[in-house]
């Protein structure tokens, strides 16, 4: 059964950051296999200095040579965030430099197609941009699984989410549309990857040549959407896990939680209809409307969210051709 599955994958496939914290033997492991590490950034100038500076100074010496690659994705900043990382030793890129026959659209999932197709590692690793505790270990956990055994392909980060309420850090609380949404519709209709503990983190790595045959959603669906379209690809067992313990970052608002909410749906909705278990008659809206209440005045505001995809790169000719 599922459940079952599910089950001896979590103890199977679950790592803990520690497992891999000696840096030599990781490097041994790695050989002459290429690391890009990428962080997508959009307004991120408060961070994204920080992350680069300790990712440098750890996984980019001559004594620990894990990343060869570091890049900034930045995707139409206004607030210094290019710079900022320019100044701490990333190399950053312009979302709308990269496969500019295909135009530029915001979204989470354009900066990390467009990151994929920018960078050349056999294996690559996104990281958000908006960290507040970062740790080496975020980026060498999740590269230890891909380093060491080859039979992995993807690996995910998970992590307790503390929450941020007016003066203080609620030490958990975070992770809400995970558990609202998409847990239990991956218990629903992929149980197989119910022991996968955050399906929506943006901390995760796999091999180039698995990605490269996915399509990326272009907003908030992307993470999950590569989640079930890796499964599909490889099978559970290429997918793994690690315990990354605490991150601390800025939590969204529920209403921006709200749009999140309803673009994750719809693109797990598109997986069922590709998969031939879902038929609509009629396509889904592609508007939200919420509400915003001031002195019991409640306003409407609607917001349009289409959920569009981008194409496998192995189908993109400018990136074939590069």
């Amino acid at each position: 059964m599922a459940h079952d599955r599910a089950s001896a994958w979590l103890q199977q496939r679950t790592y803990h950051w520690s497992r891999f914290a000696d840096l030599r033997a990781l490097v041994d492991a790695k050989g002459s296999t290429s690391v890009s590490v990428v962080l997508p950034a959009r307004n991120e100038v408060r961070t994204v200095g920080a992350i680069i500076g300790c990712l440098r100074d750890t996984l980019m010496g001559a004594d620990a040579l894990l990343i060869d690659e570091l890049v900034v994705l930045d995707h139409g900043s206004t607030d210094g965030t290019a710079r900022a990382a320019a100044d701490a030793g990333a190399t950053v890129i312009a979302s709308r430099d990269v496969l500019t026959s295909y135009g530029d659209r915001l979204g989470k999932g354009e900066a990390l197609w467009k990151s994929l197709a920018a960078t050349r590692g056999d294996i690559v690793a996104w990281v958000d941009a908006d960290i507040e505790n970062i740790d080496a270990a975020f980026v060498y956990g999740l590269l230890g699984p891909l380093l060491t055994d080859s039979d992995v392909h993807f690996v995910k980060g998970f992590y307790e989410r503390p929450f941020a309420e007016r003066d203080r850090l609620r030490p958990t609380g975070g992770g809400r549309v995970t558990e609202l949404v998409a847990r239990p519709w991956l218990n629903m209709f992929w149980p197989d990857l119910a022991g996968v503990i955050q399906p929506l983190a943006g901390e995760q790595a796999g091999r180039r040549k698995l990605l490269e045959r996915l399509p990326f959603v272009s907003g908030y669906g992307v993470e999950v959407g590569l989640l079930i379209d890796v499964f599909d690809d490889v099978g559970l067992n290429a997918i793994a896990q690690v315990d990354l313990e605490r991150r601390v970052h800025r939590n969204q608002s529920v209403e921006k939680l709200g749009q999140m909410a309803y673009v994750i749906q719809q693109s797990l909705m598109s997986r069922l209809q590709r998969e031939g278990r879902m038929t609509l008659a009629d396509p889904p809206a592609a508007m939200l409307t919420q509400f915003r209440n001031r002195l019991d005045d409640y306003r409407m505001v609607t917001h349009e969210l289409p959920v569009t995809e981008r194409p496998a790169l192995v189908d993109v000719p400018e990136y074939v051709a590069r």
